[in-house]
């Protein structure tokens, strides 16, 4: 067994990486269209998808910590979390593309479909994201190293990403012509999901596990449950996940209401004029993969100067200054107008940049929490300690759509020549309201209690207990 504090290669920081980077194809998809999807393409009520997202969040509530107790008490020669990124790799490809099927079925078939997809999609999700979540908690155990291995994490989700949100509608589109919106969307969750297949399978060759729990440290279930509730700033990390998700997912719906229901779509046309853009036959799409791509491009920018922001400054600190300026930004993008975007997309760089900064931290300090229940507690439930917080980021993705999904819904106005909106409430829902709830998370991190003292503490003290 290595010694648990190592400096890990570039080659291994990038393997580990492109499994978020696959994860991040179906997660920025939900987070951006699933409402869209399954509303317009799909053609469910939306109270009927509203139910679904709920119910699917009521199973996560239940699978979750179910799977961090399986990774837990895993034992292979691969090791504990490491197997079942690539047993689930296949499986999370497929359900990804079926999910994005658009089966021709009658009404109550084709919700039934909807619902047997989209929940095993979400389980196979808990089964592939937990243990690789937990396993950058157990390839090293210096606390700087893993704040690199998230900066490596999140750079890579955030070039996924960047391709979901600025090309996806494109490539649909490009798909589309000829057959109809369903084709397009099916042939591009098919690449998407192959590719994600390869990336599951990289990360699995590429990784190491290099700290096993002696056997003074190995956990029953419920006593591992009992130190999470003792744990403090564990808490907080699950409570300031759940609120930024309700908020990522809630916005990012939102947005795509806001470009191509709000805005006038003369003034985007003109405006992306300027920009080099011919006529376009969808302003409001276009230049909403345009308001996206810069805005993730700052968010990379952000991740970059996450690590020597935070090793001067200490992680709960760029935490709480990163999250509060992405709030006060984001509010501020509310002073777009319909016939003025211009304001949106610069608010929008500060509110990535800001954010980008938080985004590495929340997963480095959730290593340092499940550090901190060994030093405390002298029991080791690293998969546990990610899976409590998967959860309460799969909470936020369900309460945040089953919110888009009514405030559509509760914005349409009765019409009977399509479908007529009081696209007032978008805006609101891509500005305040998001800036709001970023707001409320930022009151609860300042209760985590783990200072950078602490955190070298704890990293010698088990160091030395490894060795001893």
């Amino acid at each position: 067994m290595e010694t648990g504090v190592t400096k890990l290669s570039v080659r291994e920081k990038i393997g580990y990486s492109l499994g978020d980077g696959a994860a991040n194809f179906f997660f920025q998809t939900i987070m951006m269209y699933q409402v869209v999807y399954f509303t317009d393409v799909l053609k469910l009520p939306g109270g009927q998808a509203r139910t679904l997202f709920l119910v699917a969040l009521f199973w996560n509530g239940i699978f979750d910590p179910i799977m961090g107790m399986i990774a837990d008490r895993t034992k292979t020669r691969w090791g504990k979390f490491r197997p079942w990124i690539l047993w689930s790799s296949v499986p999370f490809g497929v359900l990804f593309y079926l999910t994005f099927l658009t089966p021709d079925l009658q009404e109550g078939a084709k919700l039934a479909y909807a619902y047997i997809t989209y929940i095993l999609m979400m389980t196979i999700y808990s089964v592939n994201n937990t243990p690789y979540s937990a396993l950058s908690g157990v390839i090293t155990g210096d606390t700087k190293e893993r704040t690199s291995v998230a900066s490596y994490r999140q750079v890579t989700a955030m070039a996924c990403s960047f391709v979901i949100q600025g090309f996806l509608l494109t490539l649909k589109n490009h798909f589309a012509v000829g057959h109809d919106q369903a084709y397009g969307w099916r042939t591009a969750m098919a690449i998407f999901a192959v590719v994600a297949i390869v990336f599951h399978l990289i990360t699995f060759l590429s990784t190491k596990e290099r700290i096993a729990p002696a056997k003074e440290e190995q956990a029953r279930f419920g006593d591992s449950v009992k130190d999470l509730f003792r744990n403090r700033s564990w808490i907080v990390l699950f409570l300031a996940t759940l609120f930024i998700f309700i908020t990522l997912c809630f916005r990012g719906n939102m947005i795509y209401m806001w470009f191509t229901r709000y805005f006038d779509p003369a003034h985007l046309q003109e405006f992306m004029s300027k920009l080099g853009y011919g006529s376009l036959t969808n302003p409001g799409e276009k230049s909403m993969e345009l308001f996206n791509m810069v805005g993730m491009a700052f968010t990379i920018l952000g991740i970059i100067m996450s690590k020597p922001l935070s090793v001067k400054f200490g992680k709960k600190s760029m935490f709480v200054l990163g999250l509060a300026l992405a709030a006060v930004f984001q509010s501020l993008i509310y002073l777009a107008s319909a016939t003025n975007v211009l304001p949106a997309f610069i608010f929008n760089i500060f509110q990535t940049f800001c954010y980008g900064v938080t985004v590495p931290l929340l997963w480095s300090m959730l290593g340092d929490v499940a550090d901190y229940a060994v030093w405390k507690f002298m029991r080791r439930s690293t998969g546990l300690v990610f899976a409590g917080v998967s959860f309460a980021l799969k909470m936020g993705l369900g309460i945040g759509l089953a919110a888009a999904t009514w405030m559509k819904e509760s914005y349409r106005l009765p019409s009977e020549v399509g479908e007529i909106y009081n696209a007032e409430g978008f805006r609101l829902g891509a500005s305040i309201i998001p800036g709001t709830l970023f707001g409320l998370s930022v009151l609860i991190l300042l209760f985590y209690s783990i200072s950078t003292k602490t955190e070298k503490q704890i990293q010698d003290e088990l160091e030395a207990r490894r060795k001893a």
